[in-house]
C-alpha cells in the first residue's frame, strides 16, 4: 500500500497499475489523457504527465499513432488487431512545418519540454514518426525552431516608441511575457551557441536599432543586447523551476512556506540575522517585482554609461 506521505504521482500509478493488472483496463484499452488524469485526480498537468511516463517506464502502456496512449499488450500475447481502414476514407490534409513546431510547442508549455519527443509528436499528430523528418531533422533541431516560432509571435513595433530607454523597456517586457507563457523557452536558449534563427535574431537587431545616434560602439551595444537577455532569463528559469517543483511535489510555494516556518523562525529569532527578520517574505518570491527592478536599476546605470559619453 503506497505511504499517504509519496509524491501524488505515485499514488495515481499505483492505483493505474492495480486496475490493469485487475484486469479492469486491458490491452489495446485507451488510457486516460494527461488531461483527464489531472482532472480526474485534482493534479497539476505536469504531475499527470509524470504518472504517464512512469507507466510508460514500466512497459504498461505505450503510445501508438492514432491510437495515443493505450494498455500494452504483455509479452506472448497476440495483440487484437487493428481495424481495417476503409478504401474510401479521406485522406489525411498534409502536415506543414507550422502545425508540426505549434503543436510540438503546445506540448511543452502544458508538460515541459522533456515531454517533446519525436514520437510523442507524431502520436499528437496521428502520424508516423519517420513524416516529421521532412521538416525537422531530430529533437535538437525541433526545439531550435520551437524558439524561433515562439520569438516570432510579439510583433515588434518599428520604430518603436520615443527614447532609447523606453524602446529598451519594451523589448525586455516583450521578453519576459514570452518567458511566461513558454516556461520552457528560457531552456532553449544559450548565449554561449546562440541560435541562429531569425525571429530571435530580429530581437537582437532591434534592440542594437534602438541605440542607434547615442555615440556606442558596437560591441557596446551588444553587450546591452545581451545584457537585457541576461535580465529577463534566470528569473524566467526560477519561475519555471518553482512550477515544476509545485507539480512534481503537488506542494505549493505558500504550504511549503508553512512547513519551513519553524525553521525559518528559529534562524531569524536568534538574532543573528536582524536585517533579514524584518524583510517581507513576499519580496523573495514576487519575480516579476524582481524583474521590474533589475530593469530599472540596469537602466538607470546605463543612462549614466550614455550620458557620460562625449
Amino acid at each position: 500500500m503506497p505511504s499517504s506521505k509519496e509524491p501524488p504521482y505515485r499514488r495515481i500509478v499505483a492505483e493505474i497499475r492495480a486496475r490493469i493488472r485487475a484486469g479492469d483496463l486491458r490491452p489495446g484499452d485507451r488510457m486516460p489523457s494527461v488531461r483527464q488524469i489531472a482532472q480526474r485526480w485534482g493534479v497539476a498537468v505536469a504531475t499527470a504527465t509524470r504518472v504517464t511516463a512512469t507507466l510508460r517506464d514500466e512497459g504498461l502502456v505505450e503510445t501508438k499513432v492514432g491510437a495515443g496512449t493505450v494498455v500494452s499488450t504483455p509479452a506472448g500475447q497476440k495483440q487484437p488487431a487493428a481495424p481495417r481502414r476503409r478504401q474510401d476514407a479521406i485522406p489525411k490534409q498534409a502536415l506543414d512545418r507550422k502545425q508540426v513546431l505549434r503543436t510540438a510547442i503546445a506540448i511543452a508549455d502544458v508538460e515541459g519540454l522533456d515531454a517533446v519527443s519525436m514520437r510523442r509528436l507524431a502520436a499528437e499528430l496521428d502520424v508516423g514518426p519517420m513524416s516529421l523528418y521532412r521538416h525537422v531533422a531530430g529533437k535538437h533541431e525541433l526545439v531550435t525552431q520551437m524558439a524561433d516560432e515562439a520569438f516570432g509571435e510579439p510583433e515588434l513595433p518599428v520604430p518603436g516608441p520615443d527614447g532609447w530607454r523606453a524602446k529598451l523597456e519594451l523589448i525586455a517586457r516583450l521578453q519576459w511575457e514570452l518567458c511566461r507563457r513558454h516556461l520552457w523557452l528560457p531552456g532553449a536558449v544559450s548565449f554561449v551557441r546562440p541560435l541562429l534563427v531569425p525571429n530571435m535574431m530580429a530581437h537582437t537587431e532591434w534592440t542594437l536599432r534602438a541605440l542607434d545616434g547615442l555615440g556606442l560602439t558596437m560591441s557596446t551595444r551588444m553587450r546591452e543586447a545581451l545584457t537585457l537577455h541576461t535580465l529577463v532569463l534566470p528569473v524566467a528559469r526560477s519561475m519555471a523551476a518553482e512550477v515544476e517543483a509545485e507539480q512534481e511535489t503537488g506542494v505549493t510555494l505558500g504550504q511549503w512556506r508553512l512547513s519551513q516556518r519553524k525553521r525559518t523562525g528559529e534562524l531569524l529569532g536568534s538574532g543573528r540575522f536582524p536585517l533579514l527578520a524584518t524583510a517581507q517574505e513576499d519580496v523573495v518570491s514576487d519575480l516579476d517585482g524582481l524583474f521590474e527592478y533589475s530593469l530599472a536599476r540596469h537602466l538607470d546605470g546605463f543612462a549614466a554609461l550614455v550620458e557620460d559619453r562625449p
